[in-house]
């Protein structure tokens, strides 16, 4: 069965445009409730949300959806997408809810789901709400209607789960820290968390007015970033997402860190850590691999390698990044965009954990960031997005098939092809990575042409 509502990521789209219109919510919900009751009586339903406007209507919509479903709901506020997950583990919650579109403008919004164990959902539980929504509603008598309160001090309840994540005999005192929060969910909570862990914090992107999010700051846009740890003289810079599962860093000299590269500074100083702790011949197996996507820098990948982890590639979307690690007892993985997983820590994406730890490798070792990435060059990517005729078949494009066998002989083993259609729009991605920038640019465009034809 094929979903028609959920994405990669849960549902998303335009605030006002189907699916992501209030009486859709309504039926969400209530749908959602339905499928929970199958194995829970009474079941409780956290809702957080991200600064967005619209997120007012979308988490009434919701909440009343669920209790017309026999679900208590708590509601957070605005809160991270990772808080959530915290949380729902926390409460001891059967479901987590967000209601947010992470890093896209405000007219946009969207719904992701949490497991009782603070997880995102397979598939399969994705496909059984589908299933639910196309049956006519079964409204609970008054008796048996859910209940709605808020939890008192959500988010101070994130920040002390935060710090704890930080190794208890270190502090980040002396340290001068840009966080910029894309005017999104963690406006609150990520200055406070740096700041109590004792760095003097310089806040940008912390002033939501509903309309503003992800609006030229946060880590979809990190020149904001830059310039403020330039200006300011700051060690490093920490960009987070609209919903905070997404974080790019800036080092004292205004260079820029993307998940990909953090993601390499987290393996090797954990190796290094492991090594002094339990010594070579003890190496945690749970350090024995990584797991990017398939869009990570072949650069990481041959650094990881030549450092001893196995390296494997998942489909782009931080879930399947995340069941691979589950099913390979590894615990770090990630995506170039800033999607971060250190799964002993926390058990999905998150901005603040992640700068947390990527700060410790580099309190503890003595080390700054360029240093902990000291032999890691990243390979220029070229990537094209080629808008075809909906049901287009590029696959069976014989033109196509022949450049690419042409292209991957003169990379040979210094460079890649990534082909892969987009999940929301009828789109077709040509991806080109190269050690010569002119060469992935040049092999880049000969593929596009030959599907624009």
């Amino acid at each position: 069965m094929v979903r028609k509502f959920f994405g990669t990521d849960g549902i998303r789209g335009t605030v006002g445009v189907a699916p992501i219109t209030p009486d859709f919510m309504l039926r969400l919900g209530h749908a959602v409730g339905r499928v929970l009751r199958h194995t829970d009586t009474h079941p409780m339903v956290l809702i957080g949300k991200d600064t967005r406007i619209s997120g007012y209507t979308l988490e009434s919509a919701l909440e009343s959806g669920l209790n017309s479903a026999g679900a208590d709901v708590m509601l957070l506020g605005p809160i991270p997408t990772p808080a959530v997950a915290y949380l729902t583990r926390a409460q001891r919650a059967a479901l987590g809810v967000v209601i947010s579109a992470s890093h896209n403008p405000y007219p946009d919004n969207g719904i992701k789901f949490f497991s009782a164990q603070g997880a995102k959902l397979p598939d399969e539980w994705e496909l059984e709400v589908e299933s639910m929504l196309a049956e006519p509603p079964q409204w609970v008598d008054s008796a048996t209607l859910g209940r709605a309160r808020r939890l008192e001090d959500a988010a101070g309840r994130y920040i002390e789960f935060c710090k704890s994540t930080f190794v208890n005999h270190l502090s980040l005192r002396g340290m001068k820290i840009v966080v910029d929060a894309a005017n999104g969910a963690a406006y609150q909570i990520a200055p406070n968390v740096f700041h109590e862990l004792g760095a003097d914090v310089i806040a940008v992107g912390c002033s939501p007015d509903g309309l503003n999010i992800n609006d030229g700051v946060g880590a979809t846009h990190p020149a904001a970033l830059v310039r403020a740890v330039r200006e300011h003289g700051a060690d490093y810079g920490i960009a987070l997402d609209g919903d905070a599962d997404r974080l790019q860093m800036v080092d004292g000299q205004g260079r820029l860190y993307n998940g990909d590269e953090l993601l390499y500074a987290l393996a090797n100083y954990r190796l290094e850590r492991d090594a002094k702790l339990h010594g070579t011949e003890q190496r945690n197996p749970a350090l024995g691999g990584v797991v990017g996507t398939l869009m990570t820098n072949l650069a990481v990948e041959n650094a990881l390698r030549a450092r001893g982890f196995d390296f494997v590639r998942a489909k782009v979307g931080d879930r399947y990044v995340l069941e691979e690690l589950i099913r390979r007892g590894w615990i770090l993985g990630g995506e170039g965009s800033g999607h971060l997983l250190v799964l002993d820590k926390q058990p999905t994406g998150d901005g603040i954990v992640s700068a947390l730890q990527v700060l410790e490798a580099c309190v503890t070792s003595g080390r700054t960031l360029p240093e902990l990435m000291a032999g890691v060059t990243l390979f220029p990517q070229e990537l094209i997005n080629v808008r075809l005729q909906p049901g287009t078949d590029w696959r069976g494009n014989p033109a196509l098939a022949a450049e690419t066998r042409a292209v991957e002989a003169e990379l040979g083993d210094t460079g890649r092809v990534l082909i892969r259609p987009s999940g929301t729009e009828p789109l077709v991605r040509v991806m080109v990575e190269a050690r010569d920038p002119a060469q992935a640019r040049g092999c880049a465009e000969r593929l596009a042409d030959t599907l624009r034809v």
